[in-house]
């Protein structure tokens, strides 16, 4: 196969794209770390939940197996969002509301897919959920960070059973920190969802 000059066009736009690709990537990251810290300063408290929740996890066995995601969730308790709102205006985040979902948008031109997506603690994402969402006090501290409880969040991820929501379970299987012992922890309707992902892991 003849070698690509390294001046040329395709070199330079592959360049680009994954120039790219990667700030995408650390711009989650820092978004993640301004919005953990803005609360902590203000002495509120939280638990990341959602993909870097599992990531946060999946990461404590296998740092290989961590999927990148461009979401940042968090879960706060419904009467420190007031609070919440003067910490993340501080730290340069915007409060605004789509679909009835509470979130903190990324200045004021930022977008509704890049914001930081607010879950109120204690309380049923959707009343068709077969539990609520986690306190802010279940979580474990994972580099400096406080990460809902791995069990609550599994339950999170099996209540919403999106495609994304199942590949985080598989994602979680995969490593070893679901196994069989997992579905008589949770309702009987989800401990069902999780033994079908058990018994076909690869799909």
């Amino acid at each position: 196969m003849d070698r690509v000059p390294e001046n040329s066009a395709l070199v330079r736009e592959e360049t680009s794209v994954f120039g790219r690709m990667f700030a995408a990537v650390e711009k989650v990251k820092e978004r993640l770390d301004r919005s953990c810290s803005a609360l902590e300063n203000a002495n509120i408290p939280y638990a990341i939940i959602g993909g870097h929740a599992v990531a946060a996890w999946v990461a404590t066995i296998d740092d290989g197996a961590v999927r990148n995601t461009r979401d940042v969730d968090l879960l706060l308790r419904e009467e420190d969002l007031v609070r919440a709102e003067v910490a993340m205006a501080a730290a340069g985040f915007v409060r605004g509301e789509v679909m009835n979902v509470v979130m903190f948008l990324d200045g004021e031109d930022g977008k509704p897919s890049q914001g930081v997506h607010i879950l109120l603690a204690g309380q049923k994402v959707k009343e068709s959920y077969a539990s609520a969402a986690p306190l802010v006090d279940q979580f474990q501290m994972i580099d400096d960070k406080r990460v809902v409880e791995l069990e609550e969040l599994v339950q999170m991820k099996l209540n919403s059973y999106r495609r994304k929501d199942q590949t985080h379970l598989l994602d979680m299987i995969g490593v070893g920190l679901i196994d069989d012992s997992w579905p008589g922890k949770f309702p009987a309707e989800l401990g069902k969802r999780l033994v079908e992902l058990l018994q076909d892991p690869h799909g």
